[in-house]
């Protein structure tokens, strides 16, 4: 098993100043802030870290900050998706990968494939890296979901998709997943709310939004939940339980980056579409932080 990425990985935020460009040393912070706090490995340019509004040269911008804040004590996890298969492929061809150790790639989004379309698109994005892929199943937001056959058939067909990041919100799913896989393929839960229980069940692990904000907390939660320690994990848990549903409230990442705002770790800023939290979540999420211990 790729024991390198069990355990919490943290979806990182891209922090902006109010100008909009890349505050890469709030960044830095950020990054030492999780590895300090037992953060096990890092996810670049994913989702929240507001990939869509990247350029392409500040999306090696942002990555040379990370790995070089990271500086080869955790593994480096980079996102690299989309819906048209052979720009994702390019990309591929054209990045560097050598202070890369895996690849997010979430499942083609708005263009609405078959399931024979999922996997071939993975199929091409499996056989062009040069190294491993975890898979990235969110239809919340792709408007698609990939089934359990599809995720478990490229299990199969490909050694070097060695795991899913599964973030469907969908505990059957999820269970299915961890019932039928391969003995060493790796069932990564997406979803913060549901991570402990998925562990729990026989995931590996998580790719947390809330887990960059409470690193020390929420890793330890999971480092319980992988030894089976259920009550003390989920003591846990339940301290985390508001604040993860406040940071999903609105939108991710203003959610998490208020977090940070209220942690002074970075500004609330956003590009748009997004827009900051509203007031009235800011006081919660400020109230929270407060009188968390």
């Amino acid at each position: 098993m790729n024991s390198k990425f069990l355990g919490t990985g943290v979806a990182l935020v891209t922090p902006f100043k109010a100008d909009l460009s890349i505050d890469h040393d709030a960044l830095i912070n950020i990054v030492n802030f999780n590895i300090e706090n037992g953060t096990d490995y890092l996810v670049i340019c994913g989702t929240t870290g507001e990939s869509v509004t990247l350029t392409k040269d500040e999306k090696k911008a942002v990555i040379k900050t990370i790995v070089e804040a990271n500086n080869g004590r955790v593994p480096n996890v980079l996102g690299i998706g989309g819906n048209n298969t052979a720009s994702i492929i390019e990309e591929i061809k054209t990045t560097n990968f050598s202070n890369i150790d895996a690849i997010l790639s979430v499942s083609p989004y708005y263009s609405k494939p078959t399931q024979e379309g999922i996997y071939q698109h993975f199929k091409a994005i499996s056989e062009a890296s040069p190294i491993d892929v975890i898979l990235y199943n969110v239809p919340g937001r792709t408007s698609k979901n990939m089934e359990p056959d599809t995720t478990l058939r490229l299990a199969r067909d490909f050694n070097n998709v060695i795991a899913v990041k599964e973030a469907g919100n969908n505990v059957s799913q999820y269970l299915q997943l961890i019932k039928n896989k391969p003995e060493d393929f790796l069932v990564i839960s997406g979803d913060d709310d549901l991570a402990l229980s998925v562990v729990l069940a026989g995931g590996a692990g998580v790719i947390s939004v809330i887990g960059q904000a409470f690193p020390k907390e929420f890793s330890q939660m999971i480092r319980l939940g992988l030894k089976g320690d259920s009550k003390s994990s989920f003591n846990m848990h339940f301290k985390l339980m508001d604040v993860v549903d406040y940071i999903f409230e609105e939108n991710n990442p203003a959610g998490i980056k208020a977090v940070f705002e209220a942690l002074n770790l970075c500004q609330d800023t956003v590009r748009l579409p997004l827009v900051p939290a509203s007031k009235q979540l800011k006081e919660k999420i400020k109230r929270f932080v407060s009188e968390f211990n």
